[in-house]
C-alpha cells in the first residue's frame, strides 16, 4: 500500500511539472524549440573572447585561453591582438614553433606592437636564438619607448646571456712545451 502512495505522488509531481512547462517557450531560446537554447540570442552581445582569454591566462588555464582567442578570431576576424594572444597561449603551452609563427605574423602586420615583439623575443630565448632575441627585444623596447619594466628586464637578461655564452663542451687541457730551434727561435708544442 505504501508503494502505491509513492507512485501516485510521483505521478502527481510529474504532471504538475509538465503542466508548468506547457506555456513555456523552451529553455530560453527565442524560437520556441524545447530541446536546447540558442547559442547566441539575436541582438545580444557576447563577452569578448579576448577578455575571456586574458582572464583565463591569468588563471593559468592556457588551453582554455587559446580556445577563447580562437573564438574571438572567428567572431571578430584575425587581428594583431588575436595573433599575439594566440602566440602567447602557445608559448605557455610549450608549443614554441606555433608561438613563433603566430608572433612573427603579428609583428609583420603591426611592427609597432611591443607585446608581440616581447613575446617573440621570449620564444627566441627559449629556442636558443639569443642573438636574434636581443635584436627583437631592442625593437620591443623601442616600440614601447622604454615604459615596460618586463621588456627592459628581458632585454637586459638577453644581453647578459649573449655576453656570457659559454661552450658546453668538455674543457680541454693541453700541455705546452717550448722547443728551442736554433738561436732565439722557439717552437710552441702542444699535447692533448
Amino acid at each position: 500500500m505504501a508503494r502505491t502512495g509513492t507512485s501516485i505522488t510521483a505521478m502527481l509531481v510529474a504532471s504538475f511539472a509538465l503542466a508548468a512547462c506547457e506555456n513555456a517557450k523552451g529553455l530560453g531560446n527565442s524560437g520556441g524549440n524545447a530541446y536546447a537554447p540558442d547559442a547566441r540570442v539575436a541582438g545580444e552581445d557576447s563577452v569578448d573572447g579576448l577578455i575571456v582569454g586574458h582572464r583565463l591566462m591569468e588563471a593559468g588555464e592556457y588551453e582554455l585561453a587559446l580556445k577563447a582567442y580562437l573564438r574571438a578570431a572567428a567572431e571578430d576576424g584575425i587581428s594583431v591582438d588575436t595573433l599575439s594572444a594566440m602566440g602567447s597561449a602557445n608559448l605557455y603551452l610549450g608549443r614554441l614553433g606555433q608561438a613563433e609563427r603566430l608572433l612573427r605574423q603579428a609583428v609583420e602586420d603591426d611592427p609597432t606592437f611591443a607585446p608581440a615583439w616581447n613575446n617573440l623575443g621570449v620564444v627566441l630565448m627559449e629556442t636558443g636564438n639569443v642573438g636574434e632575441a636581443v635584436r627583437v627585444f631592442k625593437i620591443a623596447f623601442g616600440a614601447d619607448s622604454g615604459k615596460s619594466d618586463s621588456i627592459r628586464e628581458n632585454l637586459n637578461l638577453a644581453l647578459s646571456k649573449q655576453e656570457n655564452i659559454a661552450y658546453d663542451g668538455e674543457e680541454e687541457k693541453a700541455e705546452f712545451a717550448l722547443m728551442r730551434r736554433g738561436r732565439g727561435d722557439y717552437l710552441l708544442l702542444g699535447t692533448r
